[in-house]
């Protein structure tokens, strides 16, 4: 296992690096993207939305690049990637938040050298009685499975109104998707209130499995188990989720987590990888798992990283190692963002 820092509060024109996507092109590019944020840790200010490219699965990286910053307004929030590729055009589909409540959309046609003017989708995206939103962060999917095969797949999360004021605006996960390339989006029903980040993967029966973050006691009248992840299903390409439930193996102290399906040469089989903090009280020993089930069991499990850390994006490379972008450092889970690579013998061991 080999670790690079790619993005180190401080360095540049930033503060503090944070929310990584991490994605491989066609082409076997690497693209790792993050929020810029200029004068501080905080969620809202000015923040643009960067990316770095490697084109040698990792060995080395370009200098960051700007793909959007507001000119107009200094203060906005441009933030949570979360990036597809479309395999039948081979472009990339970026999806975005502009403080927390337009949803945008870039694209790139050459693996992420140049990406197009963004447009604000959050009429088709976004229902009105809805307030704060987040796409992702991490990335999307596109569906194999007939009868949604090509179909691409946003994971989000959303407010609902607050009452009078009186706590904060209960959360909600949902996914958005596309059947027309990205010409056009629409949204799913909302998975059951108390739900929160989440990522998404396709299984090899056609299922979608939606694993979120669970928000604990933040807008809840009443206590509940807050030390462990929610998955919820679909059998309907996303559109319509199941009530959640409690994944008793992935403890969690309520932060984002990553997974991605690796592929293998049994198409009826479901390896799935997944990371975040393992620990149930404090964003702590970055941990990546290995379940060849779909799921129901995590057989393996690693340490990747024993100090403070947050949020993560795994991705598998053009030779079949495993990508891991996550945050963490030796003083603070905000020092920057490491790079990881590592072949999944490694959770074995």
């Amino acid at each position: 296992m080999e670790t690079t820092e790619l993005f180190a509060a401080g360095e540049g024109d930033y503060h503090t690096y944070r929310i990584p996507s991490l994605l491989t092109t066609p082409a076997g590019t690497l693209l790792a993207f993050c929020e810029g944020r200029r004068k501080s840790q905080s969620d809202h200010g000015d923040i643009d939305l960067l990316v770095r490219r490697s084109e040698d699965n990792g060995r080395s990286w370009g200098d960051p690049q700007v793909i959007y910053d507001d000119v107009v307004w200094a203060d906005v929030t441009n933030g949570n990637p979360c990036p597809v590729v479309d395999e039948a055009t081979g472009t990339i589909e970026l999806l975005f938040t502009r403080d927390n409540r337009d949803v945008m959309l870039t694209r790139s046609v050459d693996n992420g050298k140049n990406w197009s003017d963004p447009v604000e989708i959050t009429h088709q995206t976004k229902s009105p009685d809805w307030t704060w939103y987040a796409t992702g962060p991490g990335v999307g999917i596109q569906l194999e499975t007939e009868p949604f095969a090509g179909r691409l797949v946003i994971p989000c999360d959303h407010g609902g109104k607050t009452m009078a004021g009186i706590r904060p605006a209960v959360t909600y996960s949902h996914v958005i998707y596309s059947d027309d390339h990205g010409l056009s989006w629409r949204r799913s029903e909302p998975v059951a209130p108390h739900t929160n980040e989440c990522q998404v993967v396709e299984l090899a029966d056609g299922d979608l499995l939606l694993n979120i973050r669970n928000p604990g006691n933040s807008d809840r009248d009443t206590p509940v188990d807050s030390g462990h992840r929610l998955i919820a299903r679909s059998s309907d390409g996303g559109e319509t989720w199941s009530e959640p439930m409690i994944d008793e193996t992935l403890i969690e102290p309520a932060c984002q987590a990553s997974i991605i399906r690796y592929p293998t040469t049994d198409r009826k089989s479901s390896w799935l990888l997944f990371a975040n903090p393992a620990d149930q009280d404090e964003r702590i020993r970055f941990t990546v798992r290995l379940s060849k089930d779909g799921g129901d069991t995590w057989t393996e499990r690693r340490v990747l990283h024993p100090g403070p850390c947050a949020y993560s994006s795994l991705a598998v490379l053009s030779d079949g190692r495993i990508g891991c972008l996550f945050e963490g450092g030796e003083d603070h889970r905000y020092d920057g963002i490491r790079f990881a690579v590592f072949e999944h013998e490694w959770l074995e061991q």
